[in-house]
């Protein structure tokens, strides 16, 4: 148990243990404040599965591994297991090395990918957590029919209530035969044997939003595969009003909304930034389709980070203004704190004087955050569903604006303003 700004606790999990396996496990970032697990059954399961088959260490690659559970798991077995790590999310890479870390086992016999990195030869063996999104999946069982020999077992661990034909079927078509195993702690292990033919690789969505004149590209891991979502669609409709030079769209997804703000500040620097690489990747495509380089300016004016929201930034990095669509839901997990750390990040990062433009559902209450963050908060729009909320950056301490959530303005819990103060 961890306490939290009022002297109570939160009762938060951090301890793994299976089939004689005891770990210390912990989300990225380890000093948030919730009360999520690093892992779920469907880890123990593979585990588990592993042992109780007496797995030998051979080649193995781990996919969707959340939080380092699975590699974590494999190198308690044997220290030098041979693993190449491949992930979408930077939190997840940033999650794996910290648990590792944290249990002192050893990075050296690990080769880290992004998911539109080429795989390695050679692999014998798959570890796999079954993704939210099945479109994302299917393109991750193609990217391993082009590595794996006809014969290599690729075990998707998954929660059973997501498991029947027509997910087993996705998993033939793609990769080659496979069933499920018998129900553990409510998660089922899908056996799936690879058949040695390469299947072709999907190709990104490419749709228009003509009444902005852009051209919209989107890989397969990316919110809002093919359509304008109705967040974003609200939020281009009411752009801050302003003369802003330098612009984050952070959570940027296929970065319609930094590619806008270009077009309504032509003289801006903007700063594309997402958890998921094939959404930096989509956006950095976005960006050179529509041609948005301004010939009166000098240097570089876009710039794409794969990263945990803000944290990574230079100390010198200064926006004005931050556009922010947070999502309310990491992988299977609903939370809102995403949501809080891009506030405050936000809230750290800006200048002086800087705005916080946010979109976001109407019940997930952003503006009491925003209002014990920044002191202050403006409703800008709404319809039924969605509402726009604005926040400025007033310091108490104009000369330093890395001043800290601290004393008489603490850095709030997740879930305190939403929830009221939590019983002890």
């Amino acid at each position: 148990m961890r306490p939290n700004l009022f002297g109570t606790y939160w009762h938060m999990t951090t301890q793994f243990s299976v089939s004689g396996i005891e770990l210390e496990l912990f989300r990225y970032p380890s000093r948030q404040e919730s009360n999520l697990q690093a892992w779920d059954a469907a880890d123990e399961h593979l585990i588990k599965h592993l042992i109780d088959t007496e797995q030998t260490c051979i080649s193995t690659a781990v996919v969707n591994d959340g939080f380092g559970a699975l590699t974590a798991g494999l190198l308690s077995i044997n220290p030098s297991w041979p693993l190449t790590l491949e992930t979408d999310a930077k939190t997840s890479q940033l999650g794996t090395s910290q648990n590792l870390t944290r249990n002192q086992l050893s990075q050296e016999s690990i080769t880290w990918v992004n998911s539109r990195d080429e795989l390695p030869q050679g692999i014998e063996l798959v570890l796999m957590k079954l993704p939210k999104n099945l479109n994302y999946f299917s393109h991750q069982l193609n990217r391993l029919s082009h590595v794996l020999p006809a014969g290599t077992q690729v075990l998707i661990g998954a929660k059973a209530k997501s498991i029947n034909k027509s997910l087993l079927e996705t998993i033939e078509k793609n990769l080659g035969p496979a069933s499920a195993s018998l129900t553990w702690k409510k998660t089922r292990v899908i056996s799936c044997i690879a058949d040695g033919k390469a299947r072709a690789l999907p190709k990104a969505t490419t749709w228009s939003v003509p009444e902005f004149k852009l051209q919209i590209t989107n890989l397969s891991n990316v919110f809002a595969a093919n359509k304008l979502d109705i967040g974003a669609r609200i939020m281009l409709d009411n752009m801050p009003k302003g003369d802003y030079k330098s612009i984050v769209d952070l959570g940027c997804g296929n970065g319609i909304l930094g590619l806008h703000a270009k077009q309504v500040f032509p003289e801006a620097y903007i700063h594309f930034i997402d958890d998921s690489e094939m959404a930096v990747a989509s956006a950095r495509e976005n960006w050179a389709l529509n041609q948005l380089d301004n010939p009166a300016l000098v240097g570089e004016q876009a710039t794409f980070g794969w990263d945990d929201c803000l944290t990574n930034m230079s100390e010198g990095f200064r926006p004005d203004l931050v556009l922010c669509n947070p999502p309310f839901h990491q992988g299977e997990a609903i939370t809102d704190h995403i949501a809080w750390q891009m506030f405050l990040d936000a809230f750290r990062r800006l200048k002086n004087g800087g705005i916080l433009h946010v979109v976001g559902n109407r019940h997930l209450a952003y503006h009491v955050k925003l209002q014990r963050i920044f002191k202050n908060c403006t409703t800008v729009a709404s319809n039924g569903k969605f509402v726009i909320l604005q926040a400025q950056k007033i310091s108490k301490k104009a000369q330093d604006p890395d001043v800290e959530l601290t004393s008489d303005n603490e850095t709030p819990h997740p879930q305190s303003a939403l929830y009221g103060k939590p019983k002890a």
